[in-house]
């Protein structure tokens, strides 16, 4: 079952958290087959095994996979160059989520504690830079944070699962900004169900994992309305069709990517012909 993806586009492949088996695998670009790169090796807790991973993500700097051991717990880094033994970076940390900007810096998702912490490189205990002020729907705060984004301008994106809407901080902001709710509009065409995953292009553009409606969704810049991408078919098999889609990733030629978490499949949609 997959949930988290990352492109990494100079390489060409795709990595993908398999929740169930407890392993990152991966695929290059117009391949079938797969390799395992982390785990694989049952679930637990030692340092060559993982547990209901959640995301991924690929530091190049040094060549890595960074995980979010979601069943332990912990943040931890593998070598690029073997799967054989994980590195915890971050422990005792309820992380569903996590994203990297461009200096470097690791932004993960606490939905235990309800907020989002930065760690700077070296740095030992994280920053909050979203929410931490205890569950609730007030602009100051999350309610079970899971996918989270971060562009190109310090701005931070947050999928909050129960108050069924994606927010934005601004860099250093004390409240976010709701850029989707399942307040939004006037029908379930353009609300939010337990949002999951969410990227933000540099037009300003966010797109989310619908969840519960089983369809990805995208808010232009500046509107409070957003429009169905792909899915919105109902819950099945089919190619128009989601069950529970998660992650979700572009590459440089616009296409995209979900994670099909209950089909147990990644698909893949150029937008632009959808």
């Amino acid at each position: 079952m997959p949930s988290g993806i990352y492109i990494e586009n100079d390489s060409q492949c795709i990595n993908v958290a398999d929740h169930s088996k407890h392993r990152i695998v991966q695929w290059n670009f117009g391949s079938k087959n797969w390799h395992v790169v982390a785990g694989g090796n049952e679930a637990g807790d030692q340092i060559n095994q993982l547990n209901k991973r959640s995301d991924v993500i690929v530091d190049k700097k040094p060549n890595s996979l960074i995980i979010c051991d979601q069943g332990n717990g912990r943040v931890v880094r593998w070598s690029g160059e073997d799967n054989q033994n994980g590195k915890i970076l971050i422990s005792n940390i309820s992380c569903l989520g996590f994203t990297m900007d461009r200096n470097g810096d690791l932004y993960v998702s606490a939905s235990g504690s309800n907020e989002v912490r930065r760690w700077k490189i070296g740095e030992k205990e994280g920053t909050i830079v979203a929410g931490g002020n205890g569950q609730g729907y007030q602009l100051n705060q999350l309610n079970f944070p899971t996918f989270i984004f971060v562009d190109e301008n310090y701005s931070l994106y947050v999928s909050e699962l129960y108050n069924h809407r994606v927010t934005k901080w601004l860099k250093d902001a004390k409240e976010g900004i709701i850029v989707a709710s399942e307040r939004c509009g006037e029908n379930s065409s353009t609300q939010l169900h337990y949002p999951q995953g969410v990227f933000a292009n540099h037009l300003g553009d966010v797109y989310g994992a619908d969840t519960g409606y089983h369809r990805i969704m995208c808010w232009s810049s500046g509107s409070e309305e957003g429009h169905i991408v792909v899915g919105g078919n109902g819950k099945g098999y089919q190619s128009n069709q989601f069950n529970y889609p998660r992650g979700i990733a572009f590459d440089r030629q616009n296409n995209l990517y979900v994670a099909d978490f209950f089909n147990s499949r990644i698909q893949r949609f150029d937008i632009d012909k959808s």
